[in-house]
């Protein structure tokens, strides 16, 4: 058993990650500010755990409550998931993804230094390989970014590396490719605000009737049905991923992995899955190309297999079952009667 302090752990893939480190048998306290998460999920933790949840209110950018934490508990490692994600919204104020997700990640790891504390967990992204060239994508193709999101998450991964140098930092690195999926309970899962980014919370909400119809954009790419290839994994796997790095670092074995399932899927492919859960038809059009899409992006995951023993076990049919479970539930009432 170790003490974890999972930053973010009210988010989308902190609480899923929540419960999975509690079924393992470590002790985790969850640093939150709530920013991009619903105070409703911590109690719905502590009924999927059975036990009252530790929860510390603060932001990774208040360095007197950070280090309150690491004074309160002597904890084995960190695992860090609390900065901002929409790629869009980065664009539209690079300077707020700079200080939460760059500024974060130094009060954050200044903390750990003054505490003692040298492993971490990173929550990273495959947007940090650009506009690859190589498919399935490996750790070793070259680095770049085409966001103030993916700057952010490429200069922290920097940040880190060089960190590790001077001082005796233990780092696991996970680069995620696209999570999806909820967890079979229906009590959390990912709850966008307002008009998603991403496509299955997007299908979602045309399902629930909220939005008149999914937007395809682009049909004349270069894969087998014209629409763009994306890597999904389950949340649920992408969790346990958490629990293994976590596992490998406190072994004193750094790492740099990607996470995903390594079998693309296409949007139309999607579509379908989600039609096929919901058990009815969902309104689809076809449109011009976005700016910025990749026709492909998949990884490979073999390193992680040969380093963690990881390989996702959730299908596509899971995926979308399980997040049409949640977003029934929420409609349900959950959010607020929780």
């Amino acid at each position: 058993m170790a003490q974890i302090l999972l930053t973010g752990g009210a988010g989308y893939i902190g609480s899923h990650t929540y419960v999975a480190l509690r079924e393992a048998g470590h002790e985790v306290t969850i640093f939150d500010n709530f920013a991009n998460s619903d105070p409703g999920v911590i109690d719905r933790l502590a009924r999927l755990t059975g036990s009252e949840v530790d929860l510390v209110q603060g932001s990774v950018l208040d360095r007197a409550a950070l280090a309150g934490v690491f004074a309160a508990k002597a904890f084995d490692g960190v695992i860090h998931f609390a900065a901002r994600k929409a790629v869009g919204e980065s664009v539209r104020a690079p300077l707020d993804y700079f200080e939460t997700n760059i500024g974060g990640l130094l009060t954050l790891t200044q903390a750990m230094k003054a505490a003692g504390v040298w492993r971490i967990v990173f929550s990273s992204t495959a947007t940090v390989y650009g506009a690859p060239a190589v498919f399935p994508i490996p750790e070793t193709a070259p680095l770049s970014h085409t966001s103030p999101y993916a700057f952010t998450k490429l200069t922290c991964e920097q940040i880190l590396d060089q960190a590790a140098v001077a001082d005796p930092f233990v780092v696991g690195i996970l680069r995620y490719f696209n999570p999806v999926g909820a967890h079979p309970s229906g009590l959390i899962g990912e709850d966008p605000r307002g008009i998603p980014d991403n496509l299955m919370p997007y299908l979602a909400k045309v399902a629930l009737g909220e939005l008149p119809e999914l937007s395809v954009f682009g049909d004349d790419y270069d894969t087998p049905d014209g629409t763009c290839w994306r890597d999904y994994i389950h949340v649920a796997d992408l969790a346990r991923a958490h629990v293994l790095s976590m596992d490998a670092l406190l072994g004193d074995r750094g790492h740099n992995l990607n996470i995903g399932t390594g079998n693309p899927v296409s949007v139309l492919e999607m579509h379908a899955a989600y039609e096929a859960a919901v058990g009815r038809p969902l309104a689809c059009r076809m449109a011009e190309r976005r700016a910025g899409d990749v026709p492909r992006l998949y990884a490979d995951p073999t390193r992680a297999r040969e380093e963690l023993g990881f390989e996702a076990e959730h299908d596509l049919s899971e995926m979308c079952e399980s997040s049409w479970n949640w977003v029934q539930a929420q409609a349900r009432g959950w959010r607020f009667n929780s």
